[in-house]
């Protein structure tokens, strides 16, 4: 999932369809587990963290920080340069996606983020955007 997190809704089961059908309502939800209260993402059936099986879904509050970020140089014609950044939630997850609204060189490790579901090749995914720039 290069550009952000897409999950396409026929392809999945379980954990992840909910998921997904969550961003096509227009929510970005995470898993919290019962047992250790861990938040959980990419979506699962088990805590990774306790192994318990009790997971709910929670809201995010979709603020994080830019974890890791690589600039993908294409040409102008295909498209031009993108970002790909692991971004780390206030929850605590990490996720793989991309900042939106910026230059790529101008992304950086530590740069506070705000999430967004934005249309993906027929399908939802979450993207991010500068923080000082999604008020």
């Amino acid at each position: 999932m290069a550009r952000g997190t897409s999950v396409q809704p026929a392809m999945n089961r379980g954990a992840e369809a909910r998921y997904a059908a969550a961003l096509s309502a227009g929510r970005f939800l995470l898993q919290r587990c019962n047992d250790c209260t861990a938040h959980v993402f990419y979506p699962r059936e088990l805590c990774p963290n306790c192994h318990g099986a009790s997971l709910a879904w929670v809201e995010t509050r979709g603020t994080g920080s830019v974890y890791s970020v690589t600039t993908v140089r294409r040409k102008p014609e295909a498209g031009g340069d993108y970002n790909v950044s692991l971004v780390e939630l206030d929850e605590g997850v990490r996720l793989l996606s991309c900042v939106e609204g910026i230059p790529p060189p101008e992304v950086r490790i530590g740069l506070r983020v705000t999430a967004r579901i934005a249309d993906h090749h027929g399908g939802k995914r979450v993207v991010f955007d500068p923080a000082e720039r999604a008020k």
